[in-house]
């Protein structure tokens, strides 16, 4: 009976392929045919009508034909470009059209069948064959099991009785196997999907979404989504499907460019970057929190990732980051601005050829010349003009300088010909075609100093942002951070001699363009309507303050793993509160993903026991071998045991991941397996792409990815002994999706003590 319903499916497959198939010569075809035409009209755009513009009447004519025109040309160009859309779903699906068929009623009508796909397909006739998995219709497959299922429809709620819901594995044209569930998603396509191996780009998850993972995706009206979600629950994942549903449910209101992702590092922008062309969408505008801020602080350097993890504080250096990171800073940068309107902003010379032009006491006097009215913004805008109003007037005086003499005297024939050409006509005498060189070589000259006043350079905003340090054991109570104001006083010392080199902290990083936004009246990118951030748990409450304050329009989609903060460590646990005060509260909604689906059992259940704080994480009923832990005397042995373990994953064909604590122990490692005849890449920057095969990374970089075989190399006492690395042990483990290796000499990590025996082996 199983294989009669399968043949009978196959064949309803065939006929769906068959009729892509004609869809695509039928598309391509009438590509060809709009384009010729556009070119066609294109060419002959103005022998097509007289162009006559002798009378009134006579040019309202001709400007309506080249209307006409114009209408023609561009219905042809969206004609060319809707086709080109559709080709490219029909070819998107030609292999695969759809995933899943489901059986329902509504109310008293007839019984309708429906399949859903990666995309829509409509036969000639507008009837449709296949629907996309972001059609409301096809929320049923995802939200409910058979029986009554409710779903949204841009009319509201829709209650319909589902009879049927049948899951497929379909490859080039071929259903491998199929299965007809009453849960939402199944444990047995499940199992299909998550036993594959990994890769070096992240998979859609289109076929398997939760339910849970379809809260996150199709909710429309929270300000703030915040998805906690274990390690492997597919929070990025549920997250990426968010963006296309997104640009699907507001297509013509929402394009790609109007939706920015924050990821943990340019190797995890990579690795998710093949996931929206997949679904058919263009990919949203990416940056790490390095970069959007490296670009706006030119001529400095920004502390990196590396230089990030490798730092190591005082305790002091410690209270600093942290409160440099909170919201009470943010009060105290806003204080600080505030009290800039009555005196106190900071200004530099406009110099021009080695003297004094503006001085900076003169643009102070402007500065605070408009009354109290005027805030910072206005006041800079106000500034602004009066000093190119200034620097107008005395293009004048500066022409007799001696230096204008000198230039238009020493001009060479071709440089007259170029200015006599662009003169406005015949010159009257001497004197004035002098005047008219003159004013050319002045206005050029310049232009560095319209430049200067244009691009604010005549604020000192580094020397602002010292004294703001300075002011702030007046701004707020350190004793609140436990600190003292000697050991702030010694702090910003330390940071001046960096500063003074042009480096600037990751904590300094923020607040100082805070600062700067709040002395130029900046009001961030009101265009961007929504904004992702990905593993937020290594974010300060001041950053997101201010990606909060940049994006002031934007609908903000948080996610991340409490348990995962390799940055923030500890501090991260109080982020959801910190978070909450910068949104509505009664748009705020806090999603808890706790099935963790990467993993094998096995490995979930042991990454789970090195947290101590009992997180809620479930472990998906996915059999594999338990973790291994292998202990030797020396590390000469350790690189055996480990290529031992190389020759074990290789031949299960499992891409494996050696993960060290620090960029230096990955080198050394990386250069003792390639000396051992190993064949290995290391990764030692962000920038670099993820290679198939065994790649050694450094334990900051492999956030948010995943790998066949993990081996964590190193997991001793010397590297991993403090109670704040338990979270980047958790961090590493959790990566694997198959198999985990653990590796230590001479000793174990004692944070590890405490797993149970019974979950990993011995070696």
């Amino acid at each position: 009976m199983a294989d009669q319903e399968q043949q009978r499916e196959q064949g309803h497959l065939d006929q769906i392929v068959q009729q892509l198939g004609q869809a695509e010569v039928r598309l391509a075809a009438e590509i060809k045919r709009t384009k010729a035409e556009e070119k066609n009209l294109n060419e002959h755009f103005f022998s097509d009508f007289s162009i006559n513009l002798s009378n009134d009447a006579e040019t309202i004519e001709t400007a309506a034909s080249i209307q006409q025109q114009q209408q023609m040309l561009d219905e042809r160009s969206h004609a060319w470009q809707q086709s080109t859309a559709q080709l490219n779903t029909v070819k998107r699906l030609e292999g695969n059209p759809y995933f899943a068929r489901i059986d329902f009623q509504e109310g008293q009508e007839h019984p309708e069948t429906i399949y859903i796909g990666l995309g829509s397909f409509t036969d000639e006739h507008g009837k449709f064959l296949i629907y996309d998995w972001r059609a409301p219709i096809s929320s049923i497959y995802y939200d409910g099991g058979l029986g009554k299922v409710t779903y949204q429809t841009p009319d509201g709620p829709q209650v319909v009785t589902v009879n049927l819901k049948r899951q497929f594995v379909i490859k080039n044209g071929q259903i491998e196997t199929m299965y007809d569930t009453t849960e939402t998603i199944g444990d047995q396509m499940l199992l299909e999907v998550l036993g594959e191996k990994s890769d070096t780009q992240m998979k859609s998850i289109v076929t398997t979404i939760q339910r849970e993972q379809n809260q996150i995706i199709r909710d429309t009206s929270a300000e703030l989504l915040f998805v906690q979600g274990a390690a492997g629950s597919g929070k990025t994942s549920a997250v990426l499907q968010r963006v296309a549903y997104l640009l699907y449910r507001y297509r013509g209101n929402l394009n790609a460019s109007q939706v920015i992702m924050f990821s943990p590092n340019q190797l995890f922008s990579d690795y998710i970057g093949n996931v929206l062309p997949e679904l058919g969408e263009q990919n949203m505008v990416q940056f790490t929190f390095y970069q959007y801020v490296t670009r706006r602080v030119p001529n400095i350097q920004v502390q990196d990732l590396f230089s990030q993890f490798e730092a190591r504080l005082s305790p002091a250096q410690k209270k600093i980051a942290k409160l440099k990171g909170s919201l009470a800073f943010v009060k105290a940068t806003e204080h600080y601005a505030a009290s800039l309107e009555q005196t106190g902003m900071r200004f530099r010379d406009i110099r021009f050829q080695d003297q004094v032009f503006f001085s900076k006491q003169r643009i102070a006097d402007i500065f605070y010349s408009y009354n109290e009215n005027y805030h910072l913004g206005n006041r800079l805008s106000a500034t602004k003009d009066r000093l190119l109003s200034m620097l107008n007037r005395k293009v004048e005086s500066e022409m007799k300088a001696k230096w204008v003499q000198q230039t238009v005297e020493d001009l060479s024939e071709e440089q007259l010909r170029q200015l006599q050409q662009e003169a406005p006509g015949e010159f009257k005498d001497s004197d004035s075609e002098y005047r008219y060189y003159a004013r050319g070589i002045v206005t050029k000259a310049f232009q560095s100093i319209s430049t200067a006043i244009n691009r604010n350079h005549f604020l000192n905003v580094r020397g602002q942002y010292v004294a703001f340090l300075r002011a702030v054991p007046t701004l707020l109570n350190l004793a609140d951070f436990d600190l003292t104001a000697a050991e702030w006083d010694a702090e910003v010392d330390h940071f001046l001699t960096g500063f003074k080199a042009r480096q600037l902290t990751m904590a300094d990083a923020t607040p100082y363009l805070y600062l700067y936004d709040l002395m130029t009246g900046r009001h961030g990118e009101r265009d961007m309507r929504y904004v992702f951030i990905d593993e937020i748990q290594d974010y300060t409450p001041y950053q997101l303050a201010y990606l909060r304050i940049s994006f002031p329009k934007a609908k903000f989609t948080l996610l991340g793993d409490l348990n995962q903060a390799i940055f923030t460590k500890a501090d991260s646990h109080t982020l959801i509160q910190d978070t909450a005060k910068l949104f509505d509260p009664d748009k705020t909604r806090v999603v808890q993903l706790t099935r963790s689906y990467r993993s094998t059992a096995q490995v979930t259940d042991f990454t789970k026991a090195i947290l101590k704080s009992g997180q809620q994480i479930e472990a998906f009923n996915r059999q594999g071998p338990l973790p291994t832990i292998t202990v030797r005397a020396s590390e000469a042995e350790l690189v055996t045991a480990l290529q031992a373990q190389l020759k074990i994953n290789t031949a299960a064909k499992q891409s494996t991941a050696i993960i060290a604590k620090t960029l230096e122990q990955a080198t050394a490692l990386a250069d003792a397996l390639k000396a051992a005849g190993e064949t290995v890449t290391l990764i030692r920057s962000e920038n670099q792409r993820l290679a198939a095969g065994v790649i050694v990374v450094p334990s900051y970089l492999a956030k948010g990815l995943e790998f066949d075989a993990v081996i964590v190399w190193q997991a001793n006492a010397a590297n991993f002994h403090h109670e704040d690395e338990r979270e980047l042990l958790y961090t590493i483990t959790s990566r694997a999706m198959h198999r985990l290796t653990i590796l230590a000499s001479p000793d174990l990590s004692p944070l590890l003590a405490a797993v149970p025996a019974e979950l990993y082996e011995g070696k």
